[in-house]
């Protein structure tokens, strides 16, 4: 048999917690390093944060010391922030150490931003003879993965629709429903040109532009269609308390578009009021094809039966993803790793 895989994790929220777990229930995966942002966690077993038994690997806050554990692959899962690029130095330091870093918080497809983008992360690589990928269940699994497979089975395609309704109440993070999500903010903040909707329109580009390039699609511009909802009432959700009549449901919306139509909408739908009429009984994933022949797909996630677990279907959606990507990223060339797709639709292949 072989050695196991050396993996280090970086980041112990909600996500980096399950990734983390993942990593020590693995017998094909050893743990050698944890990075954590807090001081309340540093200096603890990695075993004790993850509600596992004691691993030897203690969780720290050096950057240097992660480097020094000599990991094959690191799980990079800190929280998303403001601005997009707050992680760009980080991982760029890492992959220059010759480590392999698979991240959540972004980074699906810098190519969408232009070469100066691509081109900082893929000399990273370069020196360090090593890997990125960014991957998630949206932006990494929803777009590019099952809608594109999907237009393999189309004849002709005009258009793709994607839609993501969230109820976002059991979100935990203060600091990630109000400050990232933009949740309890007057409404007349999120006008649609501030640093939050920036910093969604940097994310979902990414898909965007990923889905287009792959079925052969040069888009005009991307158009932003934003709508955020106040609160009817106050609201108690995880997070805290949201007042009436500040944003209790962001709609993020962009078109992508071909000679003056929109080939391909993709809207985040995030509410703390998910009876509202407009969101009750929504799929919580709809893809829409519409063309030859037209088809819809729906993707809605099951939450764990286990009393016990604390871990939801979203945190595993979240972080599976980048577990079953190890093994593959460290057998990808240097750079910047793009998954496969298998013959998607191709506009110049269409009848």
């Amino acid at each position: 048999m072989s050695d196991p895989i050396r993996v280090a994790q970086w980041a112990t929220g909600a996500i980096g917690k399950t990734a983390l777990r993942g990593i020590i229930d693995r017998p094909d995966l050893e743990l050698v390093g944890l990075y954590v942002y807090s001081d309340a966690k540093a200096g603890r077993d990695a075993g004790d944060i993850a509600r596992r038994a004691p691993t030897g690997v203690i969780a720290t806050r050096d950057v240097d010391e992660i480097i020094r554990s000599r990991p094959q692959v690191l799980i990079h899962s800190p929280r998303l922030q403001i601005p997009y690029e707050r992680h760009d130095d980080d991982l760029c330091r890492l992959l220059r150490a010759g480590i392999n870093v698979i991240t959540t918080a972004g980074q699906h497809f810098p190519r969408a931003h232009g070469t100066e983008r691509e081109h900082m992360f893929a000399q990273a690589c370069k020196e360090g003879d090593s890997t990125l990928f960014g991957v998630g269940v949206s932006p990494g699994v929803i777009g590019e993965r099952l809608a594109l497979a999907l237009t393999g089975t189309s004849i002709e395609l005009d258009r793709i629709t994607i839609d993501e309704v969230l109820d976002a109440r059991g979100m935990p993070d203060p600091d990630f429903a109000f400050t990232v999500m933009g949740m309890g903010s007057p409404p007349e903040e999120l006008d649609g040109t501030g640093p939050l909707p920036s910093l969604y329109a940097s994310l979902y580009l990414e898909t965007i532009a990923f889905m287009c390039e792959r079925l052969g699609i040069t888009y005009d511009e991307v158009v932003s269609d934003h709508r955020v909802v106040a609160a009817r009432t106050d609201l108690d959700v995880a997070a805290g308390r949201i007042a009436a009549g500040t944003v209790g449901t962001t709609e993020w919306r962009w078109h992508a578009m071909v000679d003056g139509k929109q080939f391909l909408t993709l809207a985040i739908i995030w509410t703390m009021e998910p009876d509202r009429e407009e969101y009750a009984g929504r799929d919580q994933w709809e893809v829409h094809l519409y063309g030859k022949p037209e088809i819809v797909m729906t993707v809605n996630l099951v939450e764990p039966q286990d009393p016990n677990s604390r871990t939801t279907a979203g945190q595993f959606i979240t972080a599976g993803p980048a577990l079953r990507a190890v093994e593959h990223v460290i057998a990808a060339p240097t750079g910047i790793f793009e998954p496969p797709v298998f013959a998607p639709f191709r506009l110049e292949h269409s009848a």
